[in-house]
Parts: structure tokens; C-alpha cells; sequence
């Protein structure tokens, strides 16, 4: 029996060897296929939709356009479309998420139904931007967008069981953040993993959290916030200014279950960090970036990190306000100032001016001085002693200084200004229609004199 037995083992041997050759076969077929279904199936969706809210002047297209890596200087109207590449670096694949712009007039708001339908909702990203340096209108244009989103929400007509599975999911989602670990992961854009991992506790949402849940992720961007030394220097804005508002906008981010992040464009600050996270919220990429809330200007608080006792902290600082004061009683608005602009004054030609002059001092009569009443019967009743010489000063009246007589002091200065004024004027006027000689000739007034000299000598001598 043993020589039997000795033949039939090694057949045995050999049938065994070939079942294991083809299990291992099925295997390494298994796990190739297997593994080409997780490439398919791990893909990046297409279809996402990030939609922007925010006033005019707010810097939504800037950011957007920084975010895409361009230079967007032209402003849209209406509702714009831009769109980010969004690049898984593990398995090299690459898509495009869509970005809506809707203009900052109210009166654009009905183009949203192009953006977002009833289908399209659960695949989008709310952005509600606010201008820092215009801080007093922060609330109120929060309020008025995240308004106009509900409104169009509610328009769509979604089935109640699905909107509230979208709710469940933002409050699940809420409640599951944890802290990002200090060690940063090989890639920054591997995708976190779905399945293994422990499940944490999930604690109780807060009284004031999530009580406008809209069903899909809120992100609330600060732009322009290099204006806060300008706000510091033009407006007195002192370190309760802004954790008042930064108090007021925390607690607008718990009611919607929504990140905040402050971001400016010019210093490029915060820029890279909000990529980061909207590509985590949309494609559930890793993110390692913890809360960040010691720089008053570069404030980033994720989704599902703040609460009530964490935004009580900033109340500490406040001496002045209560934080349950209204936001416009402490944050005002600073008053217009009207730009006075200068009008251009055209100066009026030399010659035209003096011939307004002329014809104003021609009809207006002249005041006469006490002097120049005076003058004529001096020289009527003088001695008849020969004046026509060229050379005697008393007696050249046609000089134009010799007309201007010293006012009286008894008379008003206003009177007696004018009436020196009138004299002078009358006498340049005299000078140069009277004579025939040259105006400006020394002797015109001598040669005057000594005809008037003759004159009152012939007289006499008739006499």
C-alpha cells in the first residue's frame, strides 16, 4: 500500500497548487476592479454652485476673480458667472465649481432661479459678503440677503422630506466639527476618509444655533479688512468697536450654522485660507487650519466651533455698550460730508473792468471835500500877484494832485474816501480829453497855468 499511497500524493500536491493559482487570479481580478469602481466612484462632482450675496462696491467679483487667479477689473450687472478649478492632487483629477454673482440691487434677486433649483440646492455654498469698511451696514445687508435666499428657497417647492434631510445634514454636520490635528496631513487636498473612523459625542445645539437652518452650508466673508486702521484713525474706532461687531456677527453665524472669515484682497490676507475651506465644504477635502480670533483683522471661525461661551469672551472688553444693545446705536453711521466743489472764476479783462468803473463813477455825483469847494474862491479873490510863470507851484490846478484836497476830518470816512476816490478818477478823465499835448507830459500843466495867468491879468487890467 505505501508505493500506492506514494503516487497518489503528489497528484494531490498538484491539484492543490492549482486551486491556489486561481484564487490568487480571482483575487488580483477583484482588486482591480474594486479598485477602479473606488476611482470612479471617488471622482469629484461636477455641478457645485457657490452663490455670492452682497451690496454693491462690496468687492464680490475682486474676491472671486483673487480666488480664480485673474484680474477682474470690469463689474457685471445683474447675475455674473465665474467659476474656480478645483484639483484633487491624489488622483489627479480636475473640475470646475461653478460661481453666481447676483448684482446688489434687490431688483436682480428674481435671477437666482437661473443659478439654483429645486434639484441643484443640496449641491450649493451660500457666500454673504459684508464690507468692513463700511461697518454699519454689516447687519443689515446680512439680514436683507439671507432673507432674499430664504425667500427663493421657499419658491422652489422642495418636498418637506427632503428639505429636512438637508437640515438634519447641516445640524450633523454642525455637530460633528472637531479640531483640526496638529499634524498636517502628506497632501492638503486628500480627502478626508468616510468610513472607520470613531464616532465622537455629539453635543446638544446651543438655544440661539440654527434657527434659520436653510439646509445647505453658509459662509460669511468680511472683505476690505485693511480698513480698520483707517476706521482706527478717521472714525475713533477703538478695540470694543470691533469686538461689537464681531460679537454681532458671531451670533448671525450660529443662527445659520455658518463659518466666518475675514479676508482683504490688497494685503492679500486670508485668501488661500478661504480656497482651502470652501474646497473642504464642497468636496470634503482636509482641512488642518484650527479657529483663528486673536488678529482683529484676519478672523476665521469654522463652521461648528463657536458657540455662546466662546462669543461671551469678547463681552469681557466691554465698558461702554452692552452686547445686547442694538448694532446701529453703537456702530453709526458718521455723517455726510457735502463736497463743496469751487467754481472757476474767470478774471474779467483789465480794460473792460476800468470802463465798468468809469461809467459806475460817472453816475454816481461826486462828494466834494471841503478843499475843493475852497480852491476856486481862494483863487478868484487872491492877489492879482503874476501867476503865469512856469515855475510857481500854487497855481497848477490842472496837475491831478492839485485836485485832490485833503478831506475834513469833520466828514464821515466813508464820505471822504469816495469823494478823494471821485476827485482822482475825475482828474486822470480831465488829463487825457483836455489838453491836446501828451497826457503824460510834465509841462501840459505848467503851459495850463500860465493861460489862466493871462487870463485873470487881462481882467484886471480892464479893471
Amino acid at each position: 500500500m505505501a508505493p500506492v499511497l506514494e503516487k497518489q500524493l503528489p497528484g494531490a500536491a498538484g491539484a492543490g497548487d492549482n486551486n491556489n493559482e486561481e484564487e490568487e487570479g480571482q483575487n488580483l481580478w477583484s482588486s482591480i476592479l474594486s479598485e477602479v469602481s473606488t476611482r470612479s466612484n471617488s471622482k469629484l462632482p461636477s455641478g457645485k454652485n457657490i452663490l455670492v450675496f452682497g451690496e454693491d462696491g462690496s468687492g464680490k467679483t475682486t474676491l472671486v476673480a483673487k480666488l480664480q487667479g485673474t484680474d477682474h477689473s470690469k463689474k457685471g450687472r445683474g447675475l455674473e458667472y465665474l467659476y474656480l478649478n478645483v484639483h484633487d492632487e491624489d488622483r489627479d483629477d480636475l473640475t470646475r465649481c461653478n460661481v453666481w454673482i447676483l448684482d446688489g440691487d434687490l431688483y436682480h434677486k428674481g435671477l437666482l432661479k437661473f443659478a439654483v433649483s429645486a434639484q441643484s440646492l443640496p449641491d450649493c455654498l451660500a457666500v454673504f459678503v459684508a464690507d468692513m469698511s463700511r461697518p454699519w451696514t454689516i447687519m443689515e445687508s446680512l439680514q436683507k440677503w439671507a432673507s432674499v435666499l430664504r425667500d427663493h428657497v421657499d419658491k422652489l417647492k422642495i418636498p418637506p422630506e427632503d428639505m429636512r434631510e438637508m437640515e438634519q445634514n447641516m445640524v450633523k454636520a454642525f455637530q460633528e466639527y472637531t479640531e483640526p490635528e496638529d499634524a498636517t496631513p502628506a497632501s492638503p487636498q486628500r480627502r478626508a476618509p468616510t468610513a472607520g473612523e470613531d464616532e465622537a459625542v455629539v453635543l446638544p445645539l446651543g438655544d440661539n444655533t440654527l434657527t434659520h437652518n436653510l439646509g445647505i452650508p453658509v459662509l460669511i466673508v468680511c472683505t476690505k479688512c485693511d480698513a480698520v486702521g483707517v476706521l482706527e484713525k478717521e472714525h475713533d474706532y477703538r478695540e470694543e468697536h470691533f469686538d461689537f461687531i464681531q460679537s454681532h456677527i458671531r451670533r448671525f453665524c450660529l443662527q445659520y450654522g455658518a463659518g466666518l472669515i475675514y479676508t482683504s484682497v490688497k494685503e492679500e490676507k486670508n485668501l488661500d485660507l478661504l480656497y482651502k475651506y470652501i474646497v473642504h465644504k464642497m468636496y470634503d477635502f482636509q482641512f488642518a487650519t484650527p479657529a483663528l480670533v486673536v488678529e482683529k483683522d484676519a478672523v476665521f471661525i469654522p463652521s461648528g466651533w463657536d458657540n455662546e461661551k466662546k462669543i461671551g469672551i469678547l463681552h469681557e472688553n466691554f465698558t461702554t455698550v452692552r452686547p445686547e444693545d442694538p448694532f446701529e446705536n453703537f456702530i453709526t453711521k458718521p455723517p455726510v460730508r457735502k463736497l463743496v466743489h469751487d467754481k472757476e472764476i474767470n478774471a474779467e479783462d483789465e480794460q473792460v473792468f476800468l470802463m465798468k468803473q468809469q461809467s459806475l463813477l460817472a453816475k454816481q455825483p461826486a462828494t466834494p471835500t471841503r478843499g475843493a469847494t475852497e480852491s476856486p474862491g481862494r483863487t478868484a479873490s487872491g492877489s492879482p500877484r503874476p501867476a503865469g510863470r512856469a515855475g510857481q507851484p500854487t497855481v497848477t490846478s490842472g496837475s491831478p494832485m492839485a485836485a485832490v484836497k485833503k478831506p475834513d476830518p469833520n466828514m464821515k470816512a466813508g464820505a471822504a474816501n469816495e469823494g478823494v476816490l471821485a476827485n482822482f478818477f475825475n482828474s486822470l478823465l480831465s488829463k487825457k480829453t483836455g489838453a491836446p499835448g501828451s497826457p503824460g507830459s510834465p509841462g501840459a500843466g505848467a503851459v495850463g497855468a500860465g493861460v489862466q495867468g493871462s487870463a485873470k491879468k487881462t481882467e484886471a487890467g480892464f479893471d
